[in-house]
């Protein structure tokens, strides 16, 4: 049997025969879950949550009312084929919240563990989300964006597609992120730009007074010492730690480059983009 006997569905609800439905999930009135379509097991759908085809969710996840899933891609040169929306357990996405399958057949969006994503917003498609990260309400995530684990992106933030956030990483309200942004930072901004290391982030996550400090040392080599990047990263290799090798392993596999100071305001391109990757 595809729908477990102990899953509720709502007689108001609509779910294709095909769908798969878990234990003890509860689909409320009005949902709409289409064929290929899998819940795992002590999900909730609020009413009025519609699964589209080729989405797949763990188990104990919490998807509130108005929120849609596995959308058709936001890409002009998308053309209908299929392709893929899968999340993780335990995740819960709050009220009017869009999030797009993957644009090139069989393609995905991956969505981890443990993520908490507030209301009115979207992650396009391709996208990659970690595990344990907060996305605040009205938070614009574009296509092919990396947000990598326990990452924090606060309310009204647009990210630009092809751009990452870093691990634990704290992006301030309504900044634009066009760069990528590298781990255990906090940053603030028009344009982004760093402002400090994430101390509360760091903190929470059981990080010691060495490894933050190591952390601290590295901020200030990578962002106030005015080097060039290049010089910094050599620098950054010599104070060690796992944390700190994780964060030169980031930065040297940036595409877009990464965010530095003043990238918003005399070393902005005149496209608008910010253009300091040195």
């Amino acid at each position: 049997m595809l729908i477990d006997p102990s899953a509720q569905i709502s007689p108001l609800a609509r779910v294709h025969p095909e769908a798969r439905i878990g234990p003890q999930t509860v689909i409320g009135d009005f949902c709409i879950v289409e064929q290929d379509v899998v819940v795992g097991a002590n999900c909730v759908l609020e009413p009025y949550v519609f699964l589209k085809r080729w989405t797949t969710l763990g188990d104990g996840n919490e998807i509130s009312a108005h929120t849609v899933l596995g959308t058709d891609p936001l890409d002009k040169n998308f053309t209908g084929e299929r392709s893929y929306l899968t999340l993780g357990h335990r995740n819960k996405i709050r009220e009017h919240y869009t999030i797009s399958r993957g644009t090139k057949p069989e393609s995905s969006t991956i969505i981890g563990d443990d993520n908490y994503v507030m209301t009115s917003g979207h992650i396009a498609h391709n996208a990659i989300i970690g595990s344990g990260c907060t996305i605040a309400s009205c938070a614009l995530v574009a296509g092919y964006v990396e947000i990598e684990d326990q990452a924090f992106v606060s309310g009204g933030v647009g990210i630009h597609q092809f751009s990452r956030v870093g691990r634990l990483a704290m992006v301030g309200g309504s900044v634009r992120v066009n760069k990528d942004v590298p781990p255990f930072f906090l940053y603030s901004g028009l344009y982004v730009a760093p402002v400090g290391l994430n101390k509360v982030g760091l903190r929470r996550s059981g990080f010691t007074q060495d490894r933050i400090a190591r952390l601290k040392l590295a901020y200030r080599t990578l962002y106030q010492l005015n080097l060039k990047l290049k010089d910094a990263l050599q620098q950054l290799e010599t104070i060690g730690g796992e944390d700190v090798d994780y964060l030169v392993a980031f930065i040297r596999r940036s595409k877009r480059g990464i965010c530095r100071p003043d990238v918003g305001l005399k070393d902005r391109s005149p496209s608008g983009h910010g253009s300091v990757t040195h």
